[in-house]
């Protein structure tokens, strides 16, 4: 094992000794050309001193053929153009400038749709549909369909209930009611017509379940908690606290109602009733119980 060792040491030994030979004759041999190669140099005519012309020579005749050659006139000179910036849109974008500009324009779109939304929210109905005035018809015409639908008269594009309110409670009605309200009760009054009619909304006051009417009482009826009210809106019986609101209503000149579903006027408290109308039959929906 030991004469391995020491063989392989050897080899390595020698090894080194010849490399680092071969690195100095390396070395020596830069920058050295070789007697023969000096020699062909020599017989070179490209090469030879005396033929070969020099730098300074080369320069001169540069210099001599362009001090001979003929001058050709130079151009008039033009005005100088005026100066503009360069569009900074035109150099180019770069990638960052891209992604925020995309950004800002995305912002700019989303709250621009969401202030036009609100906007639209905001904006005043036009003339028709629920919250504005609703020109319904002539009163005349608006009895003749009320009797025809067995006393109820619904109205979807104004939420509302048309009924028909007789002419002789008036007076009562001056007593318990605004002159907004009385401007439809007293129609038929003042224009010679049968009856006037009554505008009420459709919720109940109780807890703003939608009523509708009973074919058998002739009343108003709600299925959530069984508060009752007469033709005209009026309490009869139930949780309640009043009677049906109503709107504002006008008539025009030529006998027609208008009516301004943005106004809603509250019920009249309990214990009125102008009409002194009681159910006509069995009620649709039973009492409710506490």
């Amino acid at each position: 094992m030991i004469y391995v060792a020491l063989a392989a040491l050897i080899v390595l030994a020698v090894v080194a000794v010849l490399a680092a030979a071969r690195r100095r004759q390396s070395s020596a041999a830069i920058g050295m050309v070789s007697r023969e190669t000096r020699g062909r140099d020599r017989g070179s005519p490209v090469l030879d001193p005396e033929t070969a012309p020099s730098g300074r020579q080369v320069e001169k005749a540069a210099r001599e053929q362009r001090t001979g050659a003929a001058l050709e006139p130079a151009a008039k000179a033009q005005p100088p153009a005026p100066y503009a910036p360069p569009d900074p849109e035109t150099i180019g974008v770069s990638r960052r400038q891209f992604f925020n500009r995309t950004i800002v324009g995305l912002m700019g779109m989303s709250i621009t749709g969401f202030g036009v939304a609100c906007i639209a929210f905001l904006w005043p109905q036009g003339a028709s549909g629920f919250g504005s005035k609703i020109k319904v018809g002539l009163i005349s015409d608006l009895l003749t369909e009320i009797r025809d639908n067995r006393g109820f008269l619904y109205k979807p594009e104004g939420r509302m209930w048309l009924t028909e309110y007789p002419n002789g409670a008036v007076e009562k009605a001056r007593e318990s009611y605004t002159p907004p309200e009385l401007s439809g009760m007293a129609a038929g009054h003042d224009l010679g017509l049968s009856g006037g009619i009554v505008a009420l909304y459709q919720k109940c006051p109780h807890l703003g379940c939608r009523v509708p009417n009973c074919d058998t009482s002739q009343w108003f009826e709600c299925p959530c908690h069984g508060s009752k009210y007469n033709q005209v809106g009026e309490k009869r019986g139930g949780p309640a606290p009043r009677g049906m609101d109503r709107f504002a209503v006008e008539v025009g000149a030529d006998g027609s109602l208008t009516v301004d579903t943005g106004t809603i006027i509250q019920g009249p408290p309990i214990g009125t009733n102008t009409t002194g109308q009681e159910a006509e039959g069995p009620a649709c929906i039973g009492q409710a119980t506490h």
